[in-house]
Order: structure tokens, then sequence, then C-alpha cells
């Protein structure tokens, strides 16, 4: 009579485990880990936590602080209300708002139209232009170049300076294609049998299943636009069409101190400190974007990924 004997495997038996089989970290790994996240969580925050304290923070603390509050006796909004009271920093703020609502409005139109065309087999010369658009993705014409043909289109000094230039993304018009070729064609083959044109099928069909790329996308070029200064600081000589990334270098990047005239407010006026009125610009500049993104957060992963896989 023979004796069925089984063996285990000895790491299998070692405690608890997870529903994948895999081994639950015990206590003190745990603990390690949470504390470094911890320690990670806080080097990211409490610089902003920083930021925004001194930007609050009435005059005399700041000043016995040396310029840096990370918890305010009070709160004073003398700083924001200094900076929007209609000066440098309002005008500024204006136009990075305008320039990123039309950026990337425009951006998301012609990137998404030209990424569908070249998703299209049928296209003529799709390829070539497939394989140009490639080209400019791994080779930028650089800043001479760039400023020659915006001087020869007469946009110095203008707002499209700042929007038409980088209008369209290769990168992005690349990710958006391979989207768009990996839309089932039955889908538009039985929207072309009921008689819809080109237009309509791009309409109706390929842009309600591209939501979650057109919002990572439209992430992509709203941060663009906003953040970007060095554009302007080739193309825009007058201060009254900065946007606000420009004002931020020139006031706090770089320490000038902003009068009552750059903030639009009567010299009878007794100006909040220095730093506080640097916070506050920079405040300003990091709020939108912090509003924003949580909203597209959820369309981000899926977006980028769907994207990238495909095609």
């Amino acid at each position: 009579m023979s004796t069925l004997t089984t063996t285990r495997n000895p790491r299998r038996s070692k405690g608890p485990r997870l529903r994948d089989g895999q081994q639950i970290p015990n206590p003190a790994v745990r603990g390690l880990k949470g504390i470094v996240l911890i320690v990670l969580c806080a080097v990211v925050i409490l610089p902003f936590i920083g930021i925004v304290s001194t930007s609050l923070a009435p005059q005399d603390q700041i000043t016995d602080a040396g310029g840096f509050v990370l918890v305010p006796d009070g709160i004073s909004w003398e700083a924001y209300r200094s900076v929007l009271n209609g000066g440098v920093v309002t005008q500024a703020l204006i136009v990075s708002l305008g320039i990123t609502a039309v950026g990337t409005a425009l951006s998301l139109a012609t990137t998404a139209m030209l990424a569908y065309a070249l998703s299209r087999p049928a296209l003529t010369g799709g390829r070539t232009m497939l394989i140009l658009i490639l080209g400019a993705l791994l080779f930028s014409p650089g800043i001479i170049p760039t400023y020659l043909a915006v001087r020869q289109f007469q946009l110095i000094d203008t707002l499209a300076a700042l929007v038409l230039p980088t209008a369209i993304s290769a990168f992005n018009v690349v990710v958006m294609r391979s989207f768009f070729a990996g839309i089932p064609g039955e889908l538009m083959d039985a929207a072309r049998i009921d008689g819809a044109g080109e237009w309509q099928v791009f309409r109706w069909i390929a842009l309600p299943l591209s939501k979650a790329v057109l919002a990572v996308i439209g992430l992509f070029y709203a941060v663009g636009y906003w953040n970007s200064f060095f554009s302007a600081l080739l193309y825009i000589n007058d201060v009254d069409k900065w946007p606000l990334q420009m004002v931020l270098r020139t006031y706090v990047v770089n320490g000038t101190a902003l009068n009552s005239n750059d903030l639009g407010v009567t010299t009878t006026e007794a100006l909040p400190a220095q730093p506080s009125i640097q916070m506050a610009i920079l405040v300003l500049s990091i709020l939108p974007i912090v509003i924003v993104y949580p909203f597209l957060q959820r369309h981000f992963s899926k977006g980028v990924l769907t994207g990238a896989v495909k095609g």
C-alpha cells in the first residue's frame, strides 16, 4: 500500500497573504513605508503651506520671521487686495487667463482635426504628413528660426505670438491619432451608410468616444500656456501684454520690488510687505491649475494609456 505524501512550499505557508498570493508585509515594514510617505508629503506640502501663510500673514509677523511664515498669527487679505487692485498683476492675470482659454481651445480643435485626418487610411499624403510631424517631434526648429518666423508674420508684441507658434504639439497629435485609429471602423462605416459625412462622423462619433484623451491633452495644453514665460520674454515688449508668469519672473524670481504705480494703488496707502505681495502673486499663479487638475485627474491615466498603446 503506497503512501501519498505532499510537499509544501515553506515560502507559501508563512503568514497571511493577500488575494493575489502576495505576502503581507510585517508591521515594521509597513510602519517604515508610512513614515517615508509622510516625510515625502511634508517635503512637498510644507513649502506650499508656507507660501499661502506668508501671503496671508500680518506685516509685523513677516518682518519678525525674516520673510517666511509657516503659521500666521492672523489672516490679512491686504496683499491680495493690492495685487488685484487693477495694476500690472491684475492685467497680467487677465492676459494669462485669456491666452490659456483661447490657446487651449484652438490647440485642442486643430490637434483633434489633424489627428483624425491622419488616422484615416484613405487620406492622400497622410503618411508623408505623419513623417513630417514625427520629424518636428524629433527636431526642434530652434529659437532664432522661430523668432524670425514670428517677426516675418508681424506678430512681435502681439498676444497671438504667445499662441500660434505653439498651437499644435507633435506629441499630442501622435497620441490622439493613435486613439482615433483604435476606434472600431464598423461604427464609422455604419454612420456613413446612414448618410453621414466625414465631418458628422468626426463630430458625433469620434469626439464623444475620445473624452478621456481630450481631457488629458487639454490639460497638457492648458498647463503649457499658463506656465509659459519664455515666449513672452522673446516676443512681448509691452508690459501691459505680459502674462502672469512674466510678472512672476520679474517681481518674484528676480526680486524686483513692486511700487504703488505697479500695483495701481494711491501713494498715500501703505503697501503690504514685499514678501507677502510676492507670495500672493505666486499663489495666484498656482491656484488655477490646482483647481482644474482634480476634475481631470480621473481621465489622466485612461487617456494617456489608451492613446499610447493603440495603433
